[in-house]
């Protein structure tokens, strides 16, 4: 009888908390003039460098930095968020409270947890989890969800609250992207993908359509090489039913865009571009959630760029993922807002919208 009721007790602290965020995260596109002024008031009280901060995600896991690493930056207030990689749930939980303990003692802002939770990534991110089906293998809408609500409750109970998925990318056959995609029919792509960002921002965690144009119909592997968009955007198609759906997060793809007058990238990958991330992700598709690179420390297309995440960050993106490091992108996104007024008000746009989603989220009270 008492095991019955600890179970139906557990069942509605967890309902009414999935709901309870699910109701504040499907707000953060309205305006509401209680949580602008809590913003402000968030943003007034940070300096210069705890406000750039922000925007500034590091790595954690197996395959991240050292944990030493991780904790310094978290007691010099030099990250905003982290994405864990390869771990254990048990790993990765004893990480996070660690530093929740850190960042309390210090009163600083909480941080955004991360993790690539893709169906085909899944296993891997999270060692000693039952593995799923792959992404390529998800073929209705009941699937999705389904999937999708097994991801959220693992992640949940660790505490990440941005997902890295879903892969938007249209094709399976791309060398990076392989069976991480939903396939080739783009109707299909977007079906599905518009359910698995329904039920995962319902349950209180952001979802993250990625990578933006699209990285599916190109050949090589953005790790490896400068990849690149010959001509028209094919997959461009994907993203404005998901922008109309409220997806809260797009990540941007590390690829060249040439021989399209419009959308040129003139050398640079689209992430570092202020014609693909401004110019045509914000003010031509109009989003105005949270756009992200992606990782900014082993791709070719931007570990070969001399000071990448400053560039990225001018080209319009709120987060920056994985710098080589985390000081010297801090130090030197300050330093052009020192002498660049437009790009420091830029800068103050994407730590607010950062604010408000912590605040939606329900981790700054």
């Amino acid at each position: 009888m008492i095991k019955t009721i600890v179970a139906l007790s557990f069942t509605l602290i967890t309902f009414c908390f999935v709901n309870g965020q699910s109701n504040k995260l499907q707000s953060f596109y309205n305006y509401d003039s209680t949580i602008e002024h809590r913003v402000d008031e968030i943003f007034h009280a940070l300096n210069d460098t705890s406000r750039v901060a922000q925007m500034i995600v590091t790595s954690a896991g197996e395959l991240g930095k050292p944990d030493k690493t991780i904790l310094k930056l978290v007691t010099e207030n030099k990250i905003g968020g982290i994405v864990f990689l390869k771990g254990s749930k048990e790993s990765h939980k004893k990480l996070i409270n660690n530093i929740n303990l850190i960042n309390e003692s210090k009163k600083h802002l909480p941080l955004l947890y991360s993790i690539d939770a893709e169906p085909s990534l899944f296993n891997g991110r999270l060692k000693g989890t039952n593995p799923l089906i792959n992404t390529i293998d998800i073929k209705t809408i009941n699937q999705s969800d389904s999937i999708a609500r097994i991801i959220n409750h693992n992640l949940l109970e660790i505490g990440f609250r941005q997902n890295f998925a879903p892969v938007t990318d249209i094709s399976p056959e791309n060398e990076a992207i392989k069976n991480r995609s939903f396939g080739n029919d783009k109707e299909k792509v977007i079906e599905l993908s518009k359910q698995f960002i329904k039920t995962t921002q319902e349950q209180g965690i952001i979802a993250t359509a990625k990578h933006f144009p699209g990285h599916g119909l190109v050949k090589g592997d953005t790790h490896k090489k400068s990849v690149y968009i010959d001509g028209q955007l094919q997959e461009l198609d994907v993203y404005p039913p998901l922008i109309e759906a409220g997806v809260l997060s797009i990540m941007m793809a590390h690829i060249t865009i040439i021989n399209n007058p419009k959308y040129n990238t003139n050398g640079l990958p689209a992430s570092c571009s202020r014609n693909i991330v401004t110019g045509l992700l914000k003010d031509e598709l109009g989003f105005k959630g949270l756009v992200i690179t992606d990782a900014l420390n082993i791709m070719k297309a931007v570990t070969i760029i001399d000071n990448a995440p400053l560039l990225a960050s001018k080209a319009g993106n709120d987060m920056l993922l994985m710098p080589i490091d985390e000081t010297k992108t801090i130090n030197s996104i300050i330093n052009e807002m020192k002498n660049d007024s437009i790009y420091k008000k830029q800068v103050y746009q994407s730590v607010k919208k950062i604010i408000r989603l912590k605040l939606y989220l329900g981790l700054i009270k």
